[in-house]
């Protein structure tokens, strides 16, 4: 049975932190995991307020890092859900910082999770279909399938080598 669709916006979910020297290198700059863990879990929150169920992270791709995040700056890590297919959702985030004296915001990191929901069994549960409204939304939703076959070959590929 088709599960009735959900807005992208439904699925928004967003955090802030600010940077302190414990999550930086030697650089002075933001360690890369410790960033990619926010990202993670937002994303999980985006998946998880759209399917209302249990996920697991199945795959993270496109992870740029495209500028630095220093000391001091303060960081809104965005997530929302692009698309899905039958139990699978493909959750968009994007961290950009600011300098709090400046006012100086800027994008530092992009990257695209994948998501499986889990039902109360633990497998792969359906969930209900994407409606993009924004320009944004519409776009990453109609980008998706390349997105996702990309995925799939890769996987096929890996697969072929283990």
């Amino acid at each position: 049975m088709e599960k009735a669709g959900k807005k992208a916006k439904d699925s928004k979910a967003i955090m802030t932190q600010i940077i302190f020297p414990l999550d930086t290198n030697h650089h002075d700059t933001m360690f890369g995991g410790k960033v990619m863990e926010y990202m993670d879990k937002i994303a999980a929150i985006s998946a998880m307020r759209h399917s209302r169920m249990q996920v697991v992270t199945a795959s993270t791709d496109s992870l740029d890092f495209v500028a630095p995040i220093k000391v001091g700056d303060v960081i809104e890590i965005e997530a929302f859900v692009t698309r899905t297919n039958r139990s699978s959702m493909e959750v968009y985030v994007s961290v950009q910082s600011e300098n709090l004296f400046s006012g100086y915001k800027t994008t530092t990191v992009t990257a695209f999770f994948t998501f499986v929901a889990l039902d109360d069994q633990g497998k792969p549960a359906q969930v209900a279909p994407i409606i993009p409204e924004s320009e944004d939304e519409i776009r990453l939703f109609e980008s998706a399938p390349e997105r996702y076959m990309q995925r799939k070959s890769r996987m096929m590929q890996r697969n072929a080598t283990i």
